[in-house]
């Protein structure tokens, strides 16, 4: 019993660890330092590149492709769900973060 335990914790934490790293040091080191310490701290914020937000906040569970705006700028949508009550919708427009809506406290300040 003591080693099933021992492997569920084993497996647990790599698990847990492993999802939590979503990009390295020299990956997000183009960008500049207010955008490193974003990610770092797993935080978005609209004017942020998709790959900008991915690295912060991992894959979205849902991506919808939108009509473009009224200047012609592509637009996709994000969509996390988390815990089955919350979910955070993003848009972007020509590749940059434009919208944040949330049902999350935290999200929106």
């Amino acid at each position: 019993m003591k080693k099933i335990s021992a492997l569920l914790l084993i497996i647990f934490f790599s698990i847990s660890c492993a999802s939590a790293i979503r990009y390295t040091v020299e990956e997000i080191k183009p960008f500049p330092p207010p955008i490193q310490d974003k990610i770092k701290k797993g935080e978005i914020a609209t004017g942020m590149t998709i790959i900008q937000v991915r690295y912060a906040w991992g894959a979205p569970d849902i991506v919808d492709v939108l009509p473009p705006d009224k200047e012609g700028f592509d637009r996709v949508k994000w969509t996390y769900k988390r815990f089955g009550l919350f979910r955070t919708t993003l848009v972007f427009v020509d590749g940059k973060l434009s919208e944040i809506s949330s049902n999350q406290p935290g999200i929106l300040k």
